[in-house]
């Protein structure tokens, strides 16, 4: 992929503004942030079209909580097509995390993710989703 060099304008107040997201997010420069959301805009797009991306679905939930991992296979059991590969982690006595490794069409993902996420019992629960092309 070759890089190409262009001149880019804005105000003082944008340029502020981009100068702190570099500092917050640690990129190395200016050009780093501004190819990270031009990426970010161009996955977000591909979302609302409905195109094939990768994805991840992160759950942190209690596993003592009756049935909650037979519930969640259940719900995975309807996407195999979808479904790249599942790793459960404990993450101390009573919680666990799960990554769920996703390709597919971006609402069918949406629509795995959000079933998970509502499932009774997750404490927490994240999609996000990638442009491979």
């Amino acid at each position: 992929m070759s890089v190409v060099r262009f001149g880019v304008s804005f105000e003082k107040e944008v340029l502020d503004a981009l100068d702190e997201y570099v500092q917050e997010n640690q990129y190395s420069n200016r050009s780093q942030a501004l190819r990270q959301l031009v990426n970010r805009h161009i996955v977000e797009k591909k979302w609302q079209c409905n195109n094939r991306v990768a994805g991840a679905v992160t759950l942190v939930y209690d596993h003592h909580r009756r049935d909650i991992a037979n519930h969640l296979g259940e719900i995975q059991l309807q996407y195999t097509e979808e479904i790249l590969s599942v790793q459960r982690f404990a993450l101390n006595d009573q919680y666990s995390m799960e990554v769920i490794a996703l390709n597919g069409i971006s609402a069918r993902l949406t629509e795995l993710a959000e079933k998970l996420i509502s499932e009774k019992g997750i404490q927490h629960g994240k999609l996000t989703m990638s442009r491979f092309d």
